[in-house]
């Protein structure tokens, strides 16, 4: 437990709902708001999107902010005594390379969001533009921040958008984009979300501790057609994590992915459980949020552990546990393992 953090706030923007509990609500439901847009494809249909209905039409860099700077906020508030002054933020954005990146995405965009909030977060904030797998990196970062530099709290939070004329058009070009022409693909999406990182503190009520983090790297990624897909990647992840957390992948009561509707994906969760699990049987139930709002790239992490520390109010396990794992189209893979925990005053 020395090295365990807790979730301890959260909060959510997604297409299904302006905040955590209502997006965790409407995702626990199957509840979507796949909507046509103002884009076609290549037969001449809207394409479906999940887009973040706020309060006007922004697009591009203005609604990043203001999506990030709502989710923030509401996980800020959700933690008393959490002093943005000392608090680094760690905020997950799209990759690089991806397609239709806005030009100059990283510099300037954690102003734009302190100034949009009226506060300032500490020094050590940083972007993390690693795409679906910031959340996990951020996550073990905030951990380094806490029992390495001494941190009450850091926030990690992500935000992300597909809806963008190019985004699209290159994902349909790649035949990745769930459209009329094609049935194997995602549908895009929009959001942000972010929690606030702490160490475990002595409490009656349980804590959901993060409690196992592994990483990995894929070869055979969802365009290297070349290679034989064997989750070697994914394997090593969630081998790392559960080994961190020194239990076995049939005491994870729930799973939590960042598939979004490409078979590539589907597959690779599939070989990857089959290579871990030993004994008895894996997770119950698989939740993937992106059958509600799209695809998210780096806001799904983050969106993820909201799910966790949310969604457990509507599960019948009264303490569960999760396997978290995502990865990005550069090959990385990440698994996380949560479990609510109690921490008891020494006798």
């Amino acid at each position: 437990m020395m090295s365990a953090v807790c979730i301890l706030g959260s909060g959510m923007v997604s297409a299904v709902g302006l905040d955590a509990p209502s997006s965790c609500a409407a995702i626990r439901c199957a509840l979507d708001n796949f909507q046509e847009t103002r884009f076609l494809d290549r037969g001449g249909e809207w394409q479906i999107a999940a887009t973040v209905p706020l309060e006007q039409p922004w697009r591009g860099r203005s609604k990043l902010v203001r999506m990030a700077a709502r989710a923030i906020a509401e996980a800020l508030h959700s933690v008393p005594g959490c002093d943005p002054g000392k608090t680094p933020l760690l905020l997950g954005l799209a990759e690089a390379e991806r397609p239709g990146r806005l030009e100059g995405l990283d510099i300037g965009l954690l102003h734009d969001i302190e100034r949009e909030l009226g506060l300032r977060f500490h020094d050590s904030s940083n972007v993390i533009p690693r795409g679906r797998v910031s959340g996990a990196v951020a996550l073990l970062n905030a951990r380094k921040l806490i029992y390495g530099q001494g941190h009450r709290h850091v926030l990690i939070a992500g935000v992300d958008s597909f809806l963008t004329g190019p985004t699209l058009a290159a994902y349909e070009g790649r035949e990745r984009l769930l459209t009329s022409q094609n049935s194997n693909g995602f549908i895009p999406g929009e959001g942000a979300a972010g929690v606030v990182i702490g160490a475990p503190v002595v409490s009656e009520e349980p804590q959901l501790a993060c409690i196992g983090l592994g990483f990995g790297m894929e070869k055979a990624t969802v365009e290297a057609e070349d290679l034989p897909l064997r989750a070697d990647g994914l394997t090593q992840a969630v081998r790392a994590a559960l080994a961190e957390a020194r239990c076995g992948l049939e005491k994870m009561d729930y799973r939590l992915t960042d598939i979004s509707g490409e078979q590539y994906y589907f597959r690779e969760a599939a070989l990857a459980l089959s290579r871990v699990l030993r004994l008895g049987a894996g997770p119950q139930e698989m939740c993937s949020p992106a059958d509600c709002i799209g695809e998210i790239g780096a806001a799904i992490g983050c969106s993820l552990l909201v799910l966790a520390l949310n969604g457990h109010v509507l599960m019948p396990t009264p303490m569960p546990s999760f396997l978290l794992h995502t990865g990005n189209d550069g090959g990385e893979r990440t698994a996380i393992v949560l479990s609510f925990q109690t921490v008891r005053a020494a006798s």
